[in-house]
């Protein structure tokens, strides 16, 4: 039940919305926050050679400040910015789709976790997957286990 209730359209369409109130309330703030992203659905442009790619996990985490911070564009369903990775400080330009935030954090601290299931970002048999890899992900900080009730 708890899963058809998060992969809901309407509840995505919340989700979605609600993640893009909430950037563009920090922005406007000029408030520097970190996403937690499922990698899976990040695209960087030109793509990032493999050997910094393949340091990722499938639970990723970005911080905007700085450049990074000031480069960052909210269009439409993307978030966007600029990042430099690895020892060579190797240039992409990021982009997020809305529903692959996973959580807003400012200052250490989680002010929005995303738990929708989008319907069409995995195949059917990879979501209880992806669902539990997420919630794991979610419950391996304690600050939100105290969000979540089990």
């Amino acid at each position: 039940m708890l899963h058809e209730a998060l992969s809901d359209e309407k509840f995505c369409n919340m989700m979605r919305e609600h993640i893009e109130d909430m950037l563009e309330y920090l922005m406007d703030k000029n408030i520097n926050f970190s996403i937690l992203t499922n990698i899976a659905e990040v695209n960087f442009q030109p793509p990032l050679p493999n050997d910094i790619r393949d340091t990722f996990k499938p639970i990723t985490m970005f911080v905007l400040a700085g450049y990074t911070y000031e480069s960052a564009v909210l269009d439409g369903d993307i978030l966007s910015f600029e990042a430099g990775f690895g020892a060579e400080n190797y240039g992409s330009l990021v982009s997020v789709p809305l529903l692959g935030i996973l959580q807003i954090i400012v200052e250490e601290t989680p002010i929005f976790i995303n738990l929708s299931i989008p319907i069409n970002t995995k195949p059917q048999k990879d979501k209880k997957k992806g669902v539990k890899k997420s919630m794991e992900a979610l419950l391996s900080n304690p600050e939100n286990k105290k969000l979540l009730k089990k």
